[in-house]
């Protein structure tokens, strides 16, 4: 529905600025009139683009910026601050373009009577099912302060672990792409020639030596083709895995591949378990709150098994029955579920399981990361040794000849 912004004055004479939600600019008029607001200009809000209420495609809102929101939001909440002053307090605060054109947007439709869920659910790129829900029922229940803090909170922690992770893997994705970077010029510029003078020698070379000429002959004949090959494998295997089949077969792959499995299945039980968590302690209903961590989950596997435990709980069987019989989760998660659901504190049992993951999960990236680091350099030594050799042997053949 159209919005309208107005400028009217009310009986005391009092000049506002705010908008309205109606179908015509007449219906618009009667509304404002039936406030006792003295209507002194109206124009209908060109609508919104589909950018700014798509998916973060193109450009889309950071997560820093929608937990930087929800925490200034909640405090204003908290101090009894009107929704409609906290929003455009906050926009006018807020430093992303685009977060701060949505929230002065949702603050308008709020003025004009829109539910603060309903104005939200209107900009999936900033605020997701999960948070728009965690609004609704706080609404709902009249505890939308409470329900506002509590969600800033889980969002902070979920910020925080996710930067860790991504903090730690920084620097051995850095030496990786380096070492695959310095071995790529090596082969096409440097080892050509140290190896030159070894074919012109007329020698029977070594099988090393004649591998590693080899394979410099190869990258420096068609690098071009192979930046081209890495750069279109990489495009197929992402628009591969955007498709539902190929997401299924890539996130099943994921949870099963040594090392690295056991840390994407803890960042999944994680969200799991914190969003269902949330979401229950918020008042919002179990299978519907079962049908939102699944699309919060992140992986296919998992949010395939979440849909099916939302139907078995439908069917008024347990929360637990899917998790026990795929087995794909650690067994602690179903047995202590069951034990949260069979005394009635299923929210605070999940809590704890968020917290005992989240630990595990910090501690498995601490490891890798000391593990990858002398990986790297023994694979280093290994490439640089059996290259050193390679080049090296031949010529102490050749002057051994003379």
């Amino acid at each position: 529905m159209p919005l309208f912004d107005y400028i009217a004055a009310d009986a005391t004479g009092a000049t506002s600025r705010g908008a309205v939600e109606a179908a015509t600019a007449e219906l618009a008029l009667d509304t404002l009139k039936d406030r006792g607001l003295n209507v002194q200009s109206l124009e209908e809000r060109a609508p919104v683009s589909f950018f700014a209420r798509a998916l973060p495609s193109f450009g889309g809102i950071p997560i820093k910026a929608i937990v930087i929101f929800s925490r200034q939001f909640s405090i204003l909440v908290g101090a009894q601050v009107p929704i409609v002053e906290s929003l455009r307090t906050v926009a006018n605060q807020t430093q992303h373009r685009r977060m701060r054109e949505i929230v002065f947007d949702v603050a308008d439709e709020v003025e004009a009577g829109t539910p603060l869920s309903t104005a939200m659910a209107k900009y999936p790129a900033a605020f997701s099912d999960f948070f728009v829900n965690m609004i609704k029922s706080g609404e709902t229940t009249g505890r939308l302060e409470e329900i506002m803090i509590y969600l800033a909170d889980q969002m902070e922690r979920d910020y925080d672990l996710m930067t860790k992770i991504k903090g730690a893997m920084i620097y051995p994705a850095f030496i990786m792409i380096g070492l695959v970077g310095v071995g790529f010029v090596m082969m096409v510029f440097v080892v050509p020639k140290l190896t030159a003078v070894l074919q012109e020698s007329g020698a029977q070379l070594p099988l090393p030596t004649r591998i590693l000429i080899g394979t410099s002959s190869f990258f420096q004949r068609y690098w071009i083709l192979i930046l081209v090959a890495a750069g279109g494998g990489g495009a197929g295997l992402r628009a591969w895995t955007a498709t539902p089949g190929g997401k299924k077969i890539w996130d099943f792959i994921k949870l099963k591949v040594p090392v690295f499995g056991a840390l994407f299945q803890r960042i999944y039980i994680v969200r799991f378990t914190r969003s269902f968590s949330t979401l229950l302690s918020g008042g919002v209903e179990q299978v519907r709150a079962l049908e939102i961590s699944a699309d919060i989950v992140g992986n296919a596997t998992y949010a395939a098994q979440i849909r099916e435990t939302a139907k078995e709980v439908s069917d008024g069987n347990s929360v637990t029955t899917v998790f026990t019989r795929e087995g794909t989760m650690p067994k602690m998660v179903p047995q202590m579920m069951s034990v949260g659901e069979s005394t009635g504190r299923l929210h605070e049992v999940l809590a704890k399981l968020t917290d005992f993951y989240s630990r595990e999960l910090q501690n498995l990236v601490t490891n890798l990361v000391s593990a990858i680091e002398p990986l790297i350099m023994l694979i280093m030594g290994l490439a640089v040794g059996v290259m050193v050799a390679a080049i090296i042997l031949p010529m102490y053949s050749l002057s051994a000849n003379f």
